[in-house]
């Protein structure tokens, strides 16, 4: 392997890194509340409102539903406004981030839901407020379900950053197509394989270690 390859790989590397964790932390951000609240304003949950879940659920089905590569595209214009262009890594993360909030908003609901009622109506008996059983019960209780979830959502980002490579975002991807393909590197397209293959196994591995301590924790 030449010094030009390594450089080139450690380069796109970095920035498959750097979209991932910034689309994931954003992402996260704006999904942990938004799957709170879509939770607790369920029907006869502790802030029901059953207009304000649907209008909610709506918007997270509608965007949930649009196909990643049409997602980057549609938003081209939001996302020049908002970082000054529609190429690169920091344009990567706003469609990135955009495809990744409707997926933890429900992975948080979901986790959510598996919280024993019971525990939610002892603490409800005992006079807490809906703050004080978010942050005392239903957060604690989920966290293993969520840590799993959020797991998920940043593996399914790692190959987003691929797909958003193809279009001109940086990292890996990128470097896949202009070297890989339109250049006929074989190398260089196995080497960008198996590095996404480390990442993904990287993450699922930290993840999976999380879940099982927190679940441990728990018990």
């Amino acid at each position: 392997m030449s010094q030009t390859t390594l450089f080139l790989l450690l380069k796109a590397s970095l920035a498959t890194l750097y979209m991932v964790a910034a689309s994931g932390l954003i992402a996260t951000i704006i999904g942990l509340p938004l799957g709170i609240t879509l939770y607790v304003t369920r029907k006869e949950n502790i802030l029901a409102h059953p207009v304000c879940y649907q209008i909610l659920a709506a918007i997270i089905n509608t965007t949930r539903s649009i196909p990643f590569v049409i997602l980057m595209i549609a938003v081209i214009p939001f996302t020049r406004w908002l970082v000054g262009t529609s190429i690169g890594t920091n344009a990567a993360i706003v469609p990135l981030s955009l495809a990744a909030i409707p997926f933890i908003a429900r992975v948080v609901e979901n986790a959510l839901l598996e919280v024993n009622k019971g525990l939610i109506e002892a603490a409800i008996a005992m006079g807490a407020n809906a703050w004080q059983i978010i942050n005392k019960v239903l957060l604690p209780e989920a966290r293993a379900s969520i840590i799993n979830g959020l797991t998920l959502a940043i593996v399914s980002l790692i190959g987003y950053s691929a797909m958003a490579g193809a279009v001109g975002g940086g990292g890996l991807g990128d470097l896949a197509i202009r070297y890989g393909y339109h250049r006929f590197d074989v190398q260089m397209m196995l080497l960008t394989i198996i590095i996404m293959i480390a990442l993904v196994q990287i993450v699922q591995w930290a993840g999976d270690a999380l879940v099982k301590k927190f679940s441990q924790f728990k018990n």
